[in-house]
């Protein structure tokens, strides 16, 4: 297998920083948050957005399509939302003089997909869209019809307004690479968004990175080195999410599933090109772990009525996981070079 080279990983982590800088003239103090989304976007993965309206999830979203050049659609999802309303559908046109079917793509043929408030779907609305975000293609009247490539889903959902949802099914949210959460602004960022943006007009945002450059940094981020021994770490850390599986696990009822390992590793190769580095490593698994598992595991009933929530368990596990397959684990810093 071809790995990445230091000068092909230096000039893709100059790509994502022009990107980040970008991003950050769009969401004015939310540095972690845009950290996450290039690392999502890197690793090929759909991405689900909770928090509170008027943050700027939106607008996120909007500026990542500008910056890369990739077309976006919006997609506001509501109880009445029909899976035709998104897939698309076939319609009856007149053609030579004889009439026939001509399926009109729907709003998820893009590069790009946000779903607002997505749990506001029906689940057979949301099944539909679960076949594009796996399969990257849509099947209407039996007829399959392959999704733009590259293809992201880039999901909302506020976490307060319950009434007339429907919660997504696990077998969706696995889907999801990342689960994030999308906290409040602090004063100074508050502050700069009130000097240097007005209500209803949106900021400008430049081109960074065109389809084809983001290819090659993809390209890039699939190639980096995963070592034995890290790989070994991913996996013991999913089989710990199981009942049975450490300690902490003790509060969790379902683990998170083999797709969660995947994840792990894609992202922690991602990370480690957005740190210039041409290999992954324990650190990168532990600094993604929340963000990947935290959708992914189902606590105890009793468990959550003592307060437990999966990031206080996923903290739990990763200091009880050790790096090594010895019992003693070894310090992080000895994996590094002298």
């Amino acid at each position: 297998m071809e790995y990445a080279t230091e000068a092909q990983v230096a000039e893709a982590q100059s790509q994502i920083n022009r990107l980040s800088e970008a991003l950050n003239q769009v969401l004015f103090g939310q540095e972690p948050l845009i950290e996450f989304v290039l690392n999502g976007i890197l690793a090929r993965g759909h991405i689900l957005l909770e928090g509170l309206p008027g943050l700027g999830k939106t607008e996120l979203v909007k500026g990542l399509s500008k910056t890369l050049v990739l077309e976006s659609k919006r997609v506001q999802f509501t109880p009445d939302l029909l899976p035709g309303d998104i897939t698309g559908n076939p319609l009856l046109q007149e053609k030579d003089g004889k009439r026939e079917f001509v399926f009109q793509p729907g709003p998820l043929f893009a590069n790009i997909v946000l779903a607002d408030e997505i749990n506001r779907a029906s689940p057979k609305t949301q099944s539909a869209l679960l076949e594009a975000m796996q399969e990257h293609r849509v099947t209407v009247l039996g007829e399959t019809h392959e999704l733009p490539k590259p293809f992201f889903v880039l999901a909302t959902q506020n976490p307060i307004e319950l009434e007339g949802t429907y919660p997504l099914p696990e077998a969706q949210l696995d889907r999801f690479l990342f689960k994030l959460d999308v906290r409040k602004n602090s004063v100074g960022a508050l502050e700069k968004i009130v000097n240097q943006r007005e209500l209803g007009v949106e900021p400008v945002v430049n081109a960074v990175l065109g389809k084809s450059h983001l290819e090659e940094v993809i390209k890039t981020v699939r190639k980096v080195y995963l070592p034995g021994v890290v790989a070994n770490y991913i996996a013991r850390l999913v089989d710990a999410t199981h009942a049975g599986g450490s300690s902490a696990a003790k509060a969790v009822k379902f683990g998170a599933s083999p797709r969660a390992a995947l994840s792990l590793a894609s992202a922690s190769k991602a990370r480690a090109v957005m740190n210039g580095r041409t290999n992954a490593s324990f650190e990168d698994v532990r600094h993604i772990a929340p963000a990947v598992l935290r959708h992914r595991m189902v606590l105890d009933y009793s468990a959550r009525i003592d307060g437990a929530t999966t990031d206080s368990v996923i903290e739990s596990l990763l200091e009880e996981v050790p790096f090594q397959t010895s019992e003693t684990p070894r310090p992080l810093a000895s994996t590094k070079k002298p």
